[in-house]
C-alpha cells in the first residue's frame, strides 16, 4: 500500500460530545462503552472506498479541557481533522472553536510551505436525541461551512453517518493531494466573514437631555427629521 492510500486522521472534541464512541463504532463492530475521554488512542483501521483500500490512522485526542495541552504535533499533522460536537448541549459547538483556530494556523503553515492542507468535518453528535436538542442542524452546517469544514449529523448509539463521515473524510483527502498535484490551490475561509457586525450603542439620556431644540423660526414649521437606518446607527464595524 503506497503513502497515498494512508490517511491519518485526528478526531477532536471537548468531553461528553462522544467523538470516542465515533472512533470506536468505526474500528469495532460491537457497541462499548469502556473508554476513558480523558485518554488519547489510536488506532488502525482499513476501509474500501470508490474501489480502494485506505489504511486509516485514528487518533482520537483527549477532550476535557485540563488535558488539551497534550495536543502534540503530531495531532496537527494528521491529513484530516474530525470536529464533533453534541447537539444537546450548545457550548460544545462553541467549544470546537479552540481546535478550528490550531487547525487555520497548521493551514496558514502549510500554505506557506506549499505542502498540502488538511481537511476538515464537523459532526453534530447523538442526533438520535432529538428531543433534546440544543443545536439546529442548520446552525452547525453554518458553523462549519463559514469554517471551511464539510458538515454531518451523527449518532454513535444508533450507529448512524458514522461510516459515511469517514468516507467523506477521505474522498475529501483523497480530491486535495490531486488538487495539490495540479497546482490548484484552495480558497481558505476568511475570518473577516465569520466578524458580526455589533449592536449600536444606546444614547444616553443626558446627552439627548443636552440638545436644545431650534427656536429662532418658532412660525417656520418644522421639516421632520428622518429616520436613520440601521446600518447608519453602528458605531463600530
Amino acid at each position: 500500500m503506497d503513502n497515498s492510500q494512508k490517511i491519518t486522521i485526528t478526531v477532536c472534541g471537548d468531553g461528553g460530545c462522544g467523538k470516542s464512541s465515533i472512533t470506536l463504532r468505526l474500528v469495532r463492530s460491537q457497541w462499548t462503552h469502556e473508554y476513558d475521554p480523558t485518554i488519547e488512542d489510536s488506532y488502525s483501521v482499513t476501509r474500501t472506498i470508490d474501489g480502494i483500500t485506505y489504511s486509516l490512522h485514528l487518533t482520537d485526542t483527549a477532550g476535557q479541557e485540563e488535558y488539551r495541552g497534550l495536543w502534540s504535533a503530531s495531532n496537527l499533522g494528521a491529513d484530516a481533522f474530525l470536529l464533533v460536537y453534541d447537539i444537546t448541549r450548545g457550548s460544545s459547538l462553541q467549544g470546537l472553536e479552540y481546535f478550528n483556530q490550531m487547525i487555520e494556523i497548521e493551514r496558514e503553515t502549510r500554505l506557506e510551505q506549499g505542502q498540502v492542507l488538511p481537511v476538515c468535518i464537523v459532526a453534530g453528535n447523538k442526533c438520535d436525541l432529538q428531543g433534546m436538542r440544543q443545536v439546529g442542524a442548520k446552525e452547525g452546517l453554518e458553523w462549519a461551512k463559514t469554517r471551511g469544514c464539510g458538515f454531518m449529523e451523527t449518532s454513535a448509539r444508533e450507529m448512524v453517518n458514522i461510516e459515511e463521515t469517514f468516507a467523506l473524510l477521505v474522498r475529501r483527502v483523497r480530491d486535495m493531494r490531486r488538487d495539490h498535484a495540479r497546482g490548484i490551490q484552495p480558497t481558505l475561509p476568511s475570518a473577516v466573514a465569520r466578524t458580526q457586525p455589533l449592536d449600536p450603542l444606546p444614547v444616553s439620556n443626558e446627552k439627548a437631555e443636552s440638545v436644545e431644540p431650534d427656536t429662532s423660526a418658532p412660525d417656520t414649521p418644522q421639516e421632520k427629521p428622518k429616520k436613520r437606518s440601521f446600518w447608519s446607527q453602528l458605531r463600530c464595524w
